[in-house]
């Protein structure tokens, strides 16, 4: 298979094609080559394309790493590596799926957004802030096809240098800091020019970006990515500072954030991860529910009871074997729900963790304590004695507060080092489950570098 590095992509032709839930797009099956002096529907096609491009992996993402972080399975009758490959390896990186997964896309859509920075400046149609702002979108929408990319593989050996000649050998393996650095520098670089990019943006964005479609507001989630990345490096002074240039407001719904939308238009892409949550393949893991804690009342932690639902048991395998579950997702309600990128909530609890860092346990209470109460239905807890029970209360309320959301759970405990804590399902199977850390890089990256 031909690196995808080395692929000369057709900017959009697959992802516009996928479909166009409130992208608004004149014609989303023939989109206008992008080049040279492009238009202004060309930029608009390519602009919202990048949000098609991110929509395309999105959903498999979250099932994945719901899997590898023991949120969640998929008893898939017709594909055993959903409990097999992803649960006892090995991980297999030949192919563009499961051990190989999660590389393709996201580099095809940073090659795409790196395109339109390319050729945005020769567009006579725009205005000079309208080009500033498109280069301030794109640089935002790169820097997190880069983060998927790092999420997913935490090696030192992921290419940053994606530019340039097609031909030519395929661009460097580099190391996760000099990775994280590009993040870093795309989302400020992208923050300069969302800042001189005038009041609106030369195309119109999806419902999912309501009220963060103008470069004013558009800043605000980049900011919040900046959060996240910041609080990854720990850097905790840094992610502060980006929280307060970020959307974060107690007064606000937990839910306000920036979301990929899915439909079920004349050729649009539905959200697989929409289920009957009685019949359907995805099971959440028992785990969720003995470790949810109690409301007041007796009932356990609103987030679990908002987000699955009890439903007759399955299993697969046999003996030591065996895996089951009695729990179906409903946080998903339909195919048209959207898929956060990130929200309020996950907000707040960034700034709670970033205090904890910096060991201000008050602050860091008051912010868990507002989701633990807001959220969960939970009672209260007391300001934390040290900054070790901060975090284990921290990384419960991350773990129900962004349940099935982008595979925050696997993340945040190999951040903090605390994989083997995770459940093993079946350690006297033969092989017996193991906690990956990483997925492999491909093996179609890794031949032509050597």
């Amino acid at each position: 298979m031909t690196p995808i590095l080395k692929t000369s992509l057709v900017l959009l032709l697959g992802g516009i094609a996928a479909g166009a839930c409130n992208y608004d797009i004149a014609d989303p099956n023939n989109p206008e080559p992008i080049g040279d002096n492009p238009s202004r529907s060309s930029v608009a096609g390519a602009a919202v394309g990048l949000l098609v491009g991110t929509r395309v992996d999105l959903a498999d993402w979250v099932l994945d790493a719901a899997i590898l972080g023991r949120e969640g399975y998929r008893f898939d009758g017709s594909d055993p590596r959903f409990t097999g490959e992803l649960l006892q390896g090995p991980l297999d990186p030949g192919g563009n799926a499961f051990g190989g997964d999660h590389w393709n896309e996201p580099y095809a859509n940073i090659r795409n957004a790196k395109t339109l920075l390319a050729v945005t400046p020769t567009s006579q149609a725009l205005s000079a802030e309208e080009k500033t702002a498109v280069s301030g979108y794109a640089r935002t929408i790169e820097a997190l096809e880069f983060l998927n990319v790092v999420n997913g593989h935490t090696q030192d050996s992921i290419p940053i240098d994606v530019v340039g000649d097609v031909t030519g050998p395929p661009a460097a393996f580099r190391t996760h800091a000099d990775a994280m650095a590009e993040i870093v520098n795309l989302l400020e670089l992208g923050k300069a020019d969302l800042q001189n990019g005038g009041a609106a943006f030369p195309f119109t964005l999806p419902n999912g970006f309501a009220g963060f479609n103008t470069p004013a507001t558009f800043l605000k989630f980049n900011r919040a990515l900046r959060a996240r990345v910041a609080v990854y490096l720990n850097d905790f002074t840094g992610a502060l500072t980006a929280l307060g240039e970020s959307f974060l407001d107690v007064l606000a719904p937990l839910s306000l954030g920036v979301y990929i939308d899915h439909g079920t238009g004349p050729g649009d892409f539905a959200n697989p991860l929409a289920q009957n949550p009685l019949v359907g393949e995805n099971f959440a893991h028992p785990s969720l529910e003995t470790d949810a804690q109690l409301q007041p009342g007796g009932n356990r932690d609103q987030r679990f009871l908002d987000k699955v639902v009890q439903r007759p048991p399955r299993s697969v395998g046999s003996g030591a074997g065996q895996l089951s579950s009695h729990l179906g997702w409903i946080r998903y309600a339909t195919p048209s729900t959207p898929i956060p990128i990130i929200r309020n909530e996950e907000l707040i609890l960034l700034r709670a963790e970033a205090n904890i860092g910096l060991s201000n346990l008050l602050p860091a209470t008051d912010d868990i304590n507002l989701i633990r109460t807001t959220s969960g239905r939970l009672a209260s807890v007391p300001v934390f004695a040290t900054p070790t029970a901060a975090l284990d209360e921290l990384l419960y309320n991350k773990r129900y507060s962004l349940l099935y959301e982008g595979g925050h759970r696997w993340i945040d405990m190999r951040h903090y080092g605390r994989l083997a804590s995770l459940p093993i399902d079946r350690p006297g199977n033969t092989p017996p489950d193991v906690i990956f850390s990483t997925l492999p890089i491909p093996t179609a990256e890794v031949l032509p570098r050597q």
